[in-house]
């Protein structure tokens, strides 16, 4: 499985993870299929305020997940941030994989990134492709 992802979208959610001090948090919105295909990112704030754990606002979620809908896309992916520690699933995002069955994209204040989807039990890393532009995808 492979996510795709413009290169400008990748760059600025690890631009904002770099420069919060909090983890950052949000979907990635486009088309699954063989491949992920990520068309739109939505930030949305983290209502913890923790550089430690995440907690999506819940009604930016909603506005998000309805614009969304509005534009004929999904909720391919979630990203978010660590800040002290490697882009690898911790204890609770497995916990929030299981509610969000989607791929889960995560990035370090250093720039590296990885992605994951939970399928049963297994993680599974999931390879992330960066495109120019979204009509690359």
């Amino acid at each position: 499985m492979r996510l795709l992802i413009r290169q400008e979208d990748l760059g600025l959610i690890i631009e904002r993870a770099r420069a919060s001090k909090e983890e950052i948090c949000g979907f990635l919105l486009g088309v699954a299929g063989e491949e992920v295909e990520v068309r739109e990112v939505r930030f949305v704030r983290n209502r913890l305020a923790s550089p430690v754990e995440f907690e999506m606002e819940p009604l930016e979620m909603v506005e998000a997940l309805d614009e969304a809908e509005e534009k004929g896309l999904e909720v391919v992916g979630i990203f978010h941030s660590h800040l002290k520690c490697p882009p690898r699933p911790s204890g609770s995002d497995l916990k929030g994989m299981e509610l969000w069955p989607v791929t889960w994209l995560i990035v370090d204040e250093k720039g590296n990134c990885a992605a994951y989807i939970l399928r049963g039990s297994r993680v599974e890393e999931v390879e992330v492709v960066e495109v120019e532009n979204v009509n690359n995808l």
